[in-house]
């Protein structure tokens, strides 16, 4: 079976050498020094890998179960949650006047990726509570926010997210979830809503819902709709939990993966809600939620590519299959192990760029969280709403790629239950659904996102890559070969691809969206390429100085290579396939289908 190891080094590298924590250039990075960021991350590593990771197969094979109307988390489940309460990790970049930490949101996106990678399903229940948290710190009264976020905070009690019912999921304009006002200033919630991620279980004494819903006699469409906090037990007087709410679980959903997590149908029959925020602005307080989900989705899917890559690496160096090229390299056995045949170098280089190239561009996708929330800088928050999609959607799509390109590796025992692999896979593959499918995240990108501010946040990428590449062009012909002219090739594909849709966004925006999905993976070659740079950059002048580990520092470059030589101009493609319009998309009549 696979075990999983933190890649506390490689967090470091990027944290700190990259992203330069431990400075004052945000608010709260000052007081992280790389000793004190090791020693968070080293016993995070200890709980990921010793408690959570053990549980994964757990989780997959048990499953939940609705015993009497109450969800049983998989053995084990609930120890470990307390672990992770008692550890004080929920909590880590929470606000301090709830009980937070208060760390940055940097250094609690590196924890996630070690929970997400020992145990999806698991994280989930903790993962979902912060964004809970998150909507009602930003929308809620100041009586809900002490009711509520202390107790949120220390994951005594966890959160929901309630958006899609059975007819509709993206077109929430379509909802029928009905919100009724009562003389007390409460409502009476009635409706179903389906698809929701930890909705019942036995790790926490209460859950509290966000639901979104319609007050009658609002606008139509998604400008009628509004957001409540309907928690499963209604707080007595004391903030207890009390009498239990007219709130049920309707079925548990059998998935194809993530089964440690309840994934529940829930059943509103006249329940006491609370309005959270403004009535008839619920999609607003939601997406306050729904944008760091997003983010949490696409850390996901580059996660489980992460531990599935481990375990193939593993593999490629026991496995004892035919000779290298070259000629024997095991010459006291009958075989050679599978990681000097090319072919299988070509999947694990794949997988080890993509994932590296990955956890660096969601670090600085949540450095961009920081900025805009601590300095507070709205030219951060413009790049963050710009790159979300680019984040989820792409590092989802690719994620998976990687993750069966691990399966891959392991020939027909990959596709046995007892390696392990096809847990991964099953689990990777809800990355690219949940949280709005990733043809979503791009129609998003391409309708919304590309044009917004008069186009202010794509021009601002385009600027700090310039910064970044122009002024070291002619400097050094092997570094401009290796890292520069690639990126700055990749970058023009962005800029042509960008001018093309600005250009037919008003007059025939089919051939807009036909390209939506190769314009999100476009940007995300160009984002992770960019981040290659930084760190290539970053490995070069700690090699040129004496400092760090001289074989970590030289696979960073060799990895950054690749990248650049083997992924990076994949742009190209995506940039003709843009070009070519929505004619060859649209061609075949529905009827011929």
């Amino acid at each position: 079976m696979p075990t999983y190891k933190a890649p506390v080094a490689d967090m470091l590298f990027v944290l700190h050498d990259v992203l330069s924590l431990g400075t004052g250039a945000v608010p709260g990075y000052e007081d992280l020094d790389r000793d004190t960021t090791a020693a968070i991350l080293g016993e995070a590593a200890k709980l990921a890998q010793e408690v959570l990771a053990p549980l994964n197969r757990t989780g997959d094979r048990q499953g939940c179960v609705l015993d009497k109307g109450m969800v049983r988390t998989p053995d084990g489940f609930r120890a470990a949650f307390d672990q992770l309460r008692a550890g004080g990790w929920p909590a880590l970049d929470c606000d301090p006047a709830y009980g937070g930490q208060g760390l940055p949101y940097l250094l609690a996106t590196a924890v996630g990726e070690m929970f997400s990678s020992a145990n999806m399903a698991f994280n989930m229940y903790q993962g979902l509570t912060h964004g809970a948290c998150s909507a009602i710190h930003a929308h809620g009264t100041e009586a809900q926010k002490a009711l509520y976020l202390p107790r949120l905070v220390r994951c005594d009690w966890t959160g929901t997210m309630n958006l899609t019912e059975p007819q509709c999921g993206t077109d929430l304009g379509l909802m029928r979830t009905r919100a009724d006002p009562q003389a007390d200033g409460s409502y009476r919630i009635t409706g179903q809503k389906i698809f929701i991620s930890a909705g019942d279980h036995d790790l926490a004494e209460n859950v509290v819902h966000l639901v979104l819903a319609k007050i009658p006699g609002g606008p139509e469409g998604t400008r009628g709709v509004s957001l409540f906090i309907v928690p499963k037990f209604l707080p007595d007087a004391e903030g207890r939990p009390g009498a239990r709410n007219a709130l049920s679980v309707g079925k548990l959903e059998e998935k194809m993966g993530i089964h440690g997590n309840a994934t529940c149908v829930m059943d509103y029959d006249g329940a006491t809600g609370f309005l959270l925020g403004e009535a008839h602005k619920g999609m607003r307080a939601m997406f306050t939620m729904m944008n760091e989900a997003r983010i949490g989705v696409g850390l996901q899917g580059y996660a489980q590519a992460a531990v599935a890559s481990q375990a193939a690496v593993a593999y490629a160096r026991e496995r004892l299959q035919g000779r290298a090229p070259r000629g024997a390299a095991n010459l006291q056995g009958a075989a050679d192990p599978l990681i000097v045949h090319p072919d299988i170098r070509r999947l694990l280089m794949d997988q080890k760029s993509f994932v590296e190239g990955a956890r660096a561009f969601t670090f600085w996708g949540a450095q961009l969280i920081d900025e805009a929330e601590r300095l507070p800088d709205p030219a951060a928050q413009g790049l963050v709403s710009l790159l979300t999609p680019v984040i989820k959607g792409f590092l989802t799509d690719r994620g998976f790629d990687a993750t069966v390109a691990a399966q891959q590796v392991f020939g027909g025992h990959g596709y046995i239950e007892d390696s392990g692999m096809p847990q991964f896979v099953r689990d990777a593959r809800i990355a690219m659904i949940y949280e709005g499918t990733n043809g979503v995240q791009a129609l998003d990108l391409v309708s919304r996102k590309l044009g917004a501010e008069g186009g202010r946040p794509i021009r601002a990428l385009f600027d700090r890559i310039d910064r970044l590449v122009v002024p070291q062009i002619g400097q050094d012909a092997a570094w401009d070969a290796e890292f520069l002219i690639p990126l700055q090739t990749a970058t023009a594909d962005l800029r042509a691809a960008a001018l093309f849709f600005l250009d037919h966004a008003a007059t025939a925006p089919e051939e807009v969206l036909a390209g939506s999905t190769d314009f999100l993976h476009l940007a995300g070659h160009v984002g992770l390429g960019y981040m290659w740079l930084r760190m290539a950059q970053a490995a070069r002048e700690a090699l040129a100085a004496g400092r760090g580990d001289p074989e970590f520092l030289t696979a960073k470059l060799a990895t950054g290579r690749y990248y650049m030589a083997r992924q990076l101009p994949l742009t190209r493609a995506h940039l003709a396939r843009i070009k070519s319009g929505a004619s060859p998309v649209m061609a075949l009549d529905a009827t011929a289908f």
